[in-house]
């Protein structure tokens, strides 16, 4: 099953700490499939993920079931190298209005 991953625009962005990179860096590393997702900067137009998850924060990933994930890059990444990532499709857990996070990006 491939996942969408709705990230930053600024993909150049490869350092360690980047919450959008971090997890994009787990899926690659797991071998996960995954479409890229670039979205707008503004959170005020981030309207796909707003609606998928309850939050404008990136990263956050979508299933093909039409589910969504999003916590905070450092719980995303360690549910993804765990191996749990295809378990939160349709499971609820951050899906269609996810928890509330700190994380700012």
């Amino acid at each position: 099953m491939a996942v969408k991953l709705h990230r930053c625009r600024g993909q150049f962005v490869k350092i360690k700490g980047h919450p959008c990179w971090r997890v994009e860096k787990a899926l690659i590393d797991m071998g996960v499939e995954y479409e890229r997702v670039p979205g707008p900067g503004p959170k005020s137009k981030r309207t796909t993920v707003s609606e998928g998850t309850g939050q404008p924060k990136y990263p956050a990933i979508q299933f093909e079931d039409g589910s969504w994930y999003r916590e905070e890059s450092k719980d995303m990444e360690r549910t993804i190298r765990g191996g749990g990532l295809m378990e939160r499709a349709s499971s609820g857990a951050s899906a269609g209005g996810g928890e509330e996070t700190t994380e700012l990006h």
